[in-house]
C-alpha cells in the first residue's frame, strides 16, 4: 500500500483522507485515466485496489459522505478535481521490461548461442509471467514489512520457535491472514516451500526498505541544497553500539526540517573510526558533504573523546561544517555530559537514576513532596515552588544542578525513607533502587561536584536558556556572550578564592546532611594512597574544580566560535527583531559570513537596507514575525533573494530550536529507543518507523531489492 496519493505532484497532507482504487473495472480505468498515470494503465483493478490510493482533494463534496468516525467514497463516486501535467512526474514513469536477449550462455561450454526467434518468443512467454509474478510476491512482503514498520510493531515478534523459519511471528502471522484473504501470489510460495518467508530474506527484505528510505531522503535533502548534521548519544542495537544520524536542511516551502538517516557503526577507535563514519556517509548513502554548513553532536560518558574525534575530523575536511551547540539538549547538560571527571559522572548516572525512580509511581512523587514539607516549614511558596518542579522533568532542565541543590537534602530523606520501608509499601525492587540514589547523594564525591557545577555554570544558565528562546532571545544572547567569557574568565583567573567559597558550601552542606567529608576512595586505591595523604580541599580542587572551569571554558569557545555568533547575529533579520532595534540597522558584518553562499553579494548592501526600512515602521495593529520559521513564510522574503537565503542558513543552524510541527523526527526517535524492546531494536526498522512520512512506492521497493539481492536461490 502507497501511503500517498497517486496523483503526480498532488500537495495532499495528512489530514486529507485517502481512498483506495476500485474494484470495478470500468470505474478502475476511469480513476487512471483522469489522474493521468500512464504508468497504471496495464495495472490490473485487483492490484490498484491494493496498492494505490488517490486523496479526497481530488473528489468532489458531493461524493464524499463523512461524519465524525469515518470518510467514504460513494459508491459511483470519479475523481473530477485535477491540476496536474500531461506527463507522469516524480519519478513515475513506467519502466520498459527487459526483454531477453537473443544470446544465451550454454552452460556447458560457456559459449554464447544464438536463439530463434520462436525460441526467444517461448522463453519470453514462460519468463515473464514468472517475473512478474515474483514481483507480486515481493510487494506482499513488503506491504506487510512497511504496515508492521510505521506502527513500530516488531516483525519477528513476540517469539521465533521455529529454528529456520518466522515461527510465529508478527510478520508471519499477517501473511497467513493475507493468504486467507486471497493472496494466491503468496499461497502458490507457501505451497512450494512450505513457508511464505525465511528469517533470511526477512533480513534481506528490511535492508532493501532501509536502502530506499535512505535513498529517498538523501534525494530530499540535496534537493534543497545546504544542510547541518547532527548525531545523538550512542544507542546499543544487537550488542553493537550506533551513532543516529539527523540532517537539518530548509525545504522548497521554506519550512525547516529535521530527518532521521539511519545509525553508523560506532566499532573502532581514532582516526581510523573517524575515516571510516565519513566514508559510510559519502560513499555509501550518498551524502554530499560538501553542502554541509553546521554540526552539532550530542555525547556522553565513555564515547564523548571519539565523538569529538570524529567532529575534528569533519572540520578539517569540511571546514565550512561549523561546529555548534545541539538544540535538543540543554547547554548546561550539554556542557556537563562531556565531562569524564568521576564526580561530575556521578552527578550525571544519578539524575537519572532519579528521573527513572520518581517516574515509576506516584506515590513516590508524593513521597518526595512531603520530604520537601519537611524542610521548608515556614516557606510555603517556596515549597509549592519546587514542589511543581519536581512534577517535571526537571534532571533534564538547564537549571537541573541549581534544583538539586535546592532539593538535595530533601531527597535524601525521601529515599531513605523509602528504603527503610517501615509500613512494607514498597516491593524489593523500588526499595533496592532507593537504597542506590541513596548512597550516591551520601557522597561527598557527588555533594563536592554538584556545588561547583551549579556555581561555575551559573555563568551560562541565562546564555543557555536564551539560546533556546525566540528569535529575540537567541539574539540577545549571541550579544550577551563576550560577557559569559569575561564571567568564566574572572572565575578561572581567580580560582583560588571560587573553590574555597565552593568547598565551605559543600561542607557545610554535607555536615547538614551527617556526610563524611573524604576523598574518593577509587582515587585513593588507584593511587595506592592512605586516606590522610592528601587533604579532601586539595584534592577536589586540582581533579574536580580546575578541570570544570577549564572545560567549560574550552567547549564555550569551541561551540560558539566567531563565524557561529556572526550567523547567530543575523537574527536581527526577523522583522520582529528589527522592529525591537528599530534605531540601529542590522550590521552588515555579521551578514557577510554568508557571503559566499548567497545569490549575489554584489547588491547586498543595498537588499539589506530595504529589508530594514521594510520592517523598521510598525503600522497601528501590525504584527511581525516573531521566530524564523514565520519569517521565512513571508509572501515578500522572494522579493529579496540575499535575505532569503540568508535566512535559510541560519535555518539549518542545529543551535536553534524547531518549531514542534519541524521537530518530529528527533522525538519518534526517542520514542522508538525508549519503548522498542532490546531484543527487537534494528537500525532499518528504526529508520522506517522514524520516516513513517516518506512516500513509500511498492514498485521502487521492489527494484531496489532485485538490484541488491539478484539471486533467488531458494527464495
Amino acid at each position: 500500500m502507497q501511503n500517498h496519493c497517486a496523483v503526480p505532484n498532488c500537495t495532499s497532507g495528512k489530514s486529507d483522507p485517502l481512498f483506495r482504487f476500485p474494484f470495478d473495472p470500468e470505474r478502475s480505468k476511469k480513476w487512471v485515466e483522469k489522474c493521468q498515470r500512464q504508468d497504471l494503465m496495464d495495472k490490473s483493478p485487483g492490484q490498484l485496489y491494493r496498492y494505490y490510493r488517490l486523496c479526497g482533494k481530488h473528489f468532489e463534496k458531493s461524493s464524499v459522505e463523512s461524519d465524525s468516525q469515518s470518510t467514504v467514497l460513494k459508491d459511483d463516486a470519479i475523481p473530477t478535481i485535477f491540476d496536474v501535467p500531461s506527463q507522469p512526474q516524480n519519478g513515475q514513469v513506467k519502466r520498459s521490461k527487459q526483454t531477453i536477449k537473443p544470446e544465451e550462455t550454454d552452460k556447458e561450454g560457456g559459449k554464447k548461442i544464438k536463439l530463434s526467434p520462436a525460441e526467444t518468443a517461448e522463453k519470453d512467454a514462460k519468463t515473464v509471467p514468472d517475473e512478474e509474478e515474483y514481483k507480486e510476491y515481493l510487494k506482499s512482503l513488503f506491504e506487510v514489512l512497511v504496515l508492521l514498520g510505521e506502527k513500530s510493531i516488531p516483525p519477528t515478534g513476540p517469539g521465533d520457535n521455529k529454528q529456520d523459519g518466522l515461527g510465529s511471528s508478527n510478520f508471519e502471522s499477517l501473511l497467513e491472514y493475507r493468504m486467507n484473504c486471497g493472496d494466491e501470489v503468496l499461497k502458490k510460495r507457501y505451497d512450494v516451500n512450505k513457508e511464505c518467508c525465511s528469517s533470511a530474506q526477512l533480513n534481506q527484505l528490511i535492508e532493501a526498505c532501509e536502502k530506499f528510505i535512505r535513498g529517498k531522503l538523501m534525494e530530499e535533502v540535496q534537493q534543497n541544497g545546504y544542510f547541518s548534521l547532527l548525531t545523538d548519544d550512542l544507542v546499543r542495537i544487537s550488542g553493537e553500539w550506533y551513532l543516529p544520524v539527523f540532517l537539518r536542511y530548509v525545504d522548497q516551502s521554506n519550512c525547516q526540517r529535521e530527518r532521521f538517516v539511519g545509525c553508523l557503526s560506532f566499532e573502532g577507535d581514532g582516526d581510523a573510526l573517524a575515516e571510516k563514519l565519513l566514508s559510510e556517509m559519502t560513499d555509501k548513502w550518498g551524502l554530499d558533504m560538501e553542502q554541509c554548513r553546521g554540526q552539532a553532536h550530542s555525547c556522553s560518558g565513555t564515547h564523548f573523546s571519539q565523538v569529538k574525534r570524529f567532529a575534528a575530523k569533519l572540520t578539517e575536511r569540511y571546514p565550512t561544517a561549523v561546529l555548534t551547540l545541539r538544540s535538543t539538549r540543554p547547554l548546561n547538560l550539554s556542557l556537563a555530559n562531556g565531562m569524564a571527571l568521576s564526580g561530575v559522572q556521578l552527578v550525571m548516572s544519578t539524575f537519572r537514576k532519579i528521573e527513572s525512580f520518581f517516574s515509576q509511581s506516584p506515590l513516590l512523587q508524593l513521597e518526595l513532596e512531603h520530604a520537601i514539607s519537611i524542610f521548608y516549614p515556614d516557606k510555603e511558596e517556596k515549597a509549592k515552588e519546587l514542589k511543581e518542579i519536581c512534577r517535571t522533568s526537571w534532571t533534564r532542565g538547564n537549571d537541573a544542578f541549581e534544583v538539586a541543590g535546592e532539593l538535595l537534602e530533601a531527597l535524601l530523606l525521601c529515599v531513605d525513607s523509602v528504603h527503610d520501608n517501615e509500613d512494607m509499601r514498597w516491593d524489593d525492587q523500588v526499595t533496592h533502587n532507593a537504597l542506590e540514589i541513596s548512597k550516591a547523594l551520601a557522597d561527598f564525591e557527588f555533594v563536592m561536584a554538584l556545588v561547583v557545577l551549579k556555581s561555575v555554570l551559573t555563568l551560562t544558565q541565562a546564555f543557555g536558556k536564551n539560546m533556546r528562546g525566540r528569535a529575540a532571545d537567541a539574539h540577545f544572547a549571541a550579544a550577551s556572550l563576550k560577557a559569559v567569557f569575561h564571567s568564566l574568565k574572572e572565575v578561572s583567573d581567580n580560582i583560588d578564592v571560587y573553590h574555597e567559597f565552593w568547598n565551605d558550601e559543600a561542607m557545610n552542606l554535607a555536615a547538614a546532611m551527617e556526610i563524611p567529608v573524604k576523598v574518593p576512595r577509587s582515587f585513593l586505591r588507584k593511587h595506592q594512597l592512605d586516606s590522610g595523604a592528601i587533604r579532601p580541599e586539595i584534592h577536589y580542587k586540582e581533579h574536580l574544580s580546575v578541570p570544570v572551569v577549564e572545560h567549560i571554558t574550552r567547549e564555550m569557545n569551541e561551540l560558539f566560535c566567531e563565524d557561529h555568533v556572526k550567523a547567530l547575529r543575523c537574527l536581527s533579520l526577523v522583522p520582529a527583531v528589527i522592529e525591537q532595534y528599530k534605531s540601529t540597522e542590522p550590521d552588515e558584518e555579521n551578514v557577510q559570513v554568508f557571503k559566499n553562499n548567497i545569490p549575489n553579494a554584489g547588491t547586498l548592501s543595498a537588499e539589506l537596507h530595504c529589508w530594514w526600512v521594510k520592517w523598521s515602521k510598525k503600522g497601528k495593529g501590525e504584527t511581525f514575525p516573531s521566530n524564523l520559521h514565520d519569517t521565512l513564510q513571508l509572501a515578500d522574503v522572494k522579493f529579496f533573494p540575499n535575505m532569503l537565503a540568508v535566512l535559510r542558513l541560519i535555518g539549518i543552524l542545529p543551535t536553534l530550536a524547531l518549531e514542534d510541527s519541524c521537530d518530529v523526527a528527533y522525538k519518534r526517535f526517542q520514542m522508538y529507543i525508549e519503548h522498542t524492546p532490546d531484543k527487537f531494536k534494528s537500525k532499518s526498522l528504526a529508520l522506517l518507523y522514524v520516516n513513517n512520512d516518506v512516500e513509500y512506492d511498492l514498485d521502487s521497493m521492489v527494484e531496489v531489492y532485485m538490484r541488491t539481492y539478484p539471486d533467488r536461490e531458494g527464495l
